[in-house]
């Protein structure tokens, strides 16, 4: 196909040096390419601008907002979402330039199916494949929660779903997979707090044995074998160790100053 696509790619980056060439020579076809860098202390941004990237620099303060901000750089309307750690693939990069090729694609937001690895494991069960997420999307009709962890989509439009696959080299191994979750669970247990969520240690218990007998059976983990029970076993670990933080910040809080009830704070900024 002639010419580069009329589409925006949008990695958001820290310390990614080792990383980012990678994805950026999957994505040469389309015309901007952004890199939005939270203070990278090490070469990232020598190395996205080496590539032809346009770099901006932002620190992240919540990522659901980080996010929105970064798309509104977008020269293009329509975007392409990525992590330094997600590769476009052959197929899936001819299947985006057909599409943005059409005068009117049938949608305005597409999932992407993800292969999610695990170093160079290939974890097809539990909910990790295809594990789709809204990643193409017009930048008008798409944002994010803006939340701390685990923001959600928000869009009221029907989506697509495209054939082709996207690599996720989620963690280089199990350690990195370890840190991360570590990471997540306290953003999980600031947010409930924040919340004001009430989590009972029943509540917390069941939540537990769910996302294991969730990921290992139901979603059939047991077909990847070794590796597949050792990630149910942290799918239930991390709502265990989110509980488990949860309580520590309730219980310092309760040692401070009370916060006052949300629906107070509202009537006094009112």
């Amino acid at each position: 196909m002639a010419g580069k696509s009329p589409l925006s790619v949008v990695i958001l980056t820290k310390n990614e040096a080792a990383r980012i060439a990678a994805c950026l020579d999957t994505v040469q076809w389309a015309d901007d390419i952004l890199v939005v860098d939270d203070e990278s202390a090490d070469e990232t941004i020598r190395v996205a601008e080496s590539l032809g990237a346009r770099v901006v620099r932002r620190k992240m303060d919540v990522e659901g907002r980080h996010r929105n901000w970064a798309y509104a750089q977008a020269a293009h309307e329509w975007v392409l979402s990525l992590d330094a750690d997600e590769r476009v693939t052959p197929e899936l990069a001819q299947e985006l330039q057909r599409l943005l090729s059409q005068a009117q694609p049938p949608y305005e937001t597409y999932a992407i199916p993800r292969r999610n690895y695990i170093g160079d494991r290939w974890i097809r069960y539990g909910g990790w494949y295809p594990s789709a997420q809204l990643k193409l999307f017009k930048k008008s009709v798409f944002r994010w929660e803006e939340t701390t962890v685990h923001p959600r989509a928000l869009s009221d439009r029907a989506w697509g779903v495209l054939q082709h696959d996207l690599i996720h080299h989620s963690y280089r191994d199990r350690d990195d997979f370890i840190q991360k979750q570590d990471r997540h669970t306290t953003l999980e247990a600031q947010k409930w707090l924040m919340d004001d969520r009430r989590v009972t240690v029943g509540k917390a218990v069941w939540r537990t044995i769910d996302r294991f007998v969730r990921s290992y059976v139901l979603k059939q983990g047991f077909r990847d074998g070794g590796v597949g029970l050792w990630v149910a076993w942290m799918a239930a670990n991390y709502q265990w160790q989110s509980y488990r933080k949860y309580l520590t910040l309730k219980a310092s809080e309760q040692t401070t100053t009370p916060r006052e009830p949300r629906a107070l704070v509202a009537a006094k900024e009112d």
